[in-house]
């Protein structure tokens, strides 16, 4: 039993599925939360790099650049440990759950990070030379001319990274976070019938980035003309 959940392996396999089916969904609801905590953490943090690497001066930059290059050179499962067993020694101490999300962000931020530098190194010279010519501070030339021209060239390879964010989520069970694979895995362990909650989770992940897909599409289509661009 799991989630107050019982299943039924009496009657064929269509019986189980459907006795499990709650259950999968709810580890569904699980993963696709982690997923988009992580992904906007990523995002925020991917931005604060990219923007820190792009300085003029090499002490802000320099600094940002080895971080990056530190993170995205680390496994996630290293950086996942260190946050749920190092730091509870140093008194900070949060649930699984969030730990897991967090540690997802921060691998991903470095992979943004790039993305986001790409998209803003795309932005013509010309608009910095005429936000200086209209006196326009660096920090407001930023983030209302640069940033909204960079952010839409951007979005599909944000889109692939949310994707990659989701299939990594599974890596979370390893600190007990019931995603759905690892609720799929306790399902067979106390069933002895691991292919159809393992098939199951399998089509469950098919749809969900199906979906995603659909929507990083129907995103990046829409997004250049709301007018984003203040060319």
């Amino acid at each position: 039993m799991l989630f107050g959940y019982s299943w039924d392996t009496s009657h064929g396999e269509w019986a189980f599925a459907l006795s499990i089916l709650p259950m999968l969904l709810r580890g569904l609801v699980v993963t696709i939360e982690a997923s988009i905590v992580g992904f906007f953490v990523a995002m925020v943090i991917g931005l604060a790099l990219a923007a820190l690497k792009g300085a003029r001066s090499r002490i802000v930059a320099w600094p940002a650049a080895f971080v990056t290059e530190f993170i995205r050179d680390t496994p996630l499962l290293v950086q996942l440990f260190f946050l749920y067993y190092v730091l509870p020694d140093y008194g900070i101490i949060l649930p699984a759950f969030l730990t897991g999300a967090l540690a997802l962000g921060i691998q991903y931020s470095a992979y943004t990070s790039e993305v986001y530098r790409a998209g803003i190194e795309a932005v013509e010279p010309g608009q910095h030379e005429a936000a200086k010519a209209l006196d326009i501070t660096p920090r407001r030339t930023f983030t209302h001319i640069v940033l909204p021209q960079a952010v839409p060239r951007v979005i599909p390879a944000l889109g692939n990274y949310l994707v990659s964010i989701m299939k990594d989520v599974p890596v979370l069970s390893v600190v007990t976070v019931l995603e759905m694979l690892n609720v799929a895995k306790i399902i067979g362990d106390q069933t002895f019938d691991y292919l159809v909650p393992l098939s199951m989770v399998g089509a469950l992940y098919l749809i969900l980035t199906l979906v995603a897909s659909a929507i990083v599409r129907i995103v990046d289509v829409s997004l250049p003309k709301r007018g984003l661009s203040l060319r």
